[in-house]
């Protein structure tokens, strides 16, 4: 078995959680892909931020690593001697109860550690828990072992979100990764709507498997009979709504998003640029030209909700999105497939319920009934930020395989836009 000490030197799996594994071997992929995703960055790359949002690529590598050590190494492993006492206040991320914290804002000034202290800092923290593997794991550890799995993954991802919005920023505009080969330019599916009956259904996690606290408890909803269209919005439609001036029309803004169309000058979506002929758009495969049969991205919940809005149509709910997604299987194009963009799929029926985009629904981030938050630092993970966002679901182009789930409830506030977001419309049977 590959130790954790020389995962970093190891080829990242493409497909994390594909396969049953053992607890060890899947802490083992995560933070080897961790790694992996890293890779094509020059440490100068890697302490940068380009805005608030963003978190510069060192500090997400060493915050996943404080996780561990912090939550699971100082309590788990006896006579772990914590790696440098510094670096909890320099990558605590919003942990009130730990203690005080770098802010948010000012992560891209965090020069020291260097690239090479946070590396060391990752080997050993892994080689502290390959000890931690060799002797009897309590059942509290190995919960926070998946937990912490989990976040590494979800920092993965916004690794990858925040170094676009940095590579963006730049004069340059660097591609992360080339393009695939073999991945041009297709044509859309014909857009459709899915009916579905209405009634009572279970909704949340049922218990069976690791997920988020804020996916549960399971408890019951009405809803009334939806339909669902069978892809996202793209980019070509996205077109049509911008020449069609809906940037300009109040009368589709929410009145929050029309302050914010005016004083942020928005125009189009986040990267979006129109050049001779057409429209260009910055990517983790450079500047390029927009697919137009792609799933539109880097749209916030006010364009999302003025779109549906011209359209004649609306967002879905979160929870008419998990009813249909129950109809189609847990798979799509995530980051396994390597593309690290959205692209367009032709076929019929229900499609890209899961990756290509986080799908912005209508709803509040709010507590489902009986919700209760873990004691602990640990409970502030997700509880404390119910208030003034929106859910999105269904994962993106740049979320790990084997993450996202049906229940699956990921966040942002309504003018948010750097993460791969975008869209599916809904309206009643």
């Amino acid at each position: 078995m590959m130790s954790l000490r020389n995962a970093a030197l190891a080829k990242p799996k493409r497909h994390i959680n594909s396969e049953p594994s053992s607890l060890r071997d899947r802490l083992i992929e995560t933070r080897a892909l961790s790694t992996g995703l890293a890779s094509p960055l020059s440490d100068e790359d890697q302490v940068v931020q380009a805005m608030d949002d963003a978190s510069p690529t060192k500090w997400h590598l060493a915050h996943t690593t404080w996780f561990f050590e912090a939550f699971v190494l100082k309590r788990f492993l006896p006579g772990y001697r914590v790696f440098d006492e510094r670096f909890e206040y320099c990558f605590n991320s919003y942990y009130e109860s730990v203690g005080p914290r770098h802010p948010r804002p000012k992560r891209g000034l965090l020069t020291r550690p260097s690239g090479h202290e946070v590396r060391a800092y990752r080997a050993s923290v892994d080689e502290a828990l390959d000890r931690l593997f060799d002797t009897p794991l309590p059942p509290e550890a190995a919960e926070l072992i998946e937990l912490g799995i989990n976040h590494e993954q979800q920092h993965q991802e916004l690794l990858l979100t925040d170094i676009l919005s940095l590579f963006a920023a730049g004069p340059l505009k660097p591609a992360y990764r080339q393009a695939s080969p073999g991945v041009g330019v297709g044509d859309a599916a014909a857009l459709d709507f899915v009916s579905f009956d209405g009634g009572i259904f279970d909704v949340g996690h049922d218990g069976a498997g690791f997920a988020y606290d804020n996916e549960g408890p399971l408890h019951e909803v009405l809803l009334r009979p939806f339909k669902l269209a069978s892809r996202c919005v793209t980019n070509a439609e996205w077109v049509q709504f911008i020449e069609d001036g809906g940037y300009r029309a109040p009368t589709l803004w929410l009145a929050d998003g029309w302050n914010t169309v005016r004083t942020q000058d928005w125009q189009g979506p986040l990267y979006l640029e129109k050049a001779d002929g057409g429209y260009m758009q910055m990517s983790l495969s450079g500047f390029r030209p927009v697919d137009p049969a792609a799933p539109v991205t880097h749209v916030s919940y006010y364009e999302a909700d003025a779109f549906a809005r011209w359209a004649g149509y609306r967002l879905p709910t979160e929870f008419e999105w998990e009813v249909a997604a129950a109809s189609v299987p847990l798979q799509g194009r995530m980051l396994g497939e390597a593309h690290l963009r959205p692209i367009a799929k032709p076929g019929g029926g229900l499609q890209q319920m899961f990756g290509d985009v986080w799908e912005w629904t209508g709803s509040a981030y709010l507590p489902y009934p009986g919700f209760k938050a873990a004691p602990g630092a640990v409970g502030e993970y997700n509880g404390k930020f119910m208030c003034n966002q929106f859910v999105l679901r269904g994962g993106s182009c740049v979320t790990p395989e084997g993450h996202v789930r049906r229940t699956y409830r990921n966040f942002f506030y309504p003018h948010q836009r750097w993460q791969f977001m975008g869209l599916r419309l809904a309206g009643e049977a």
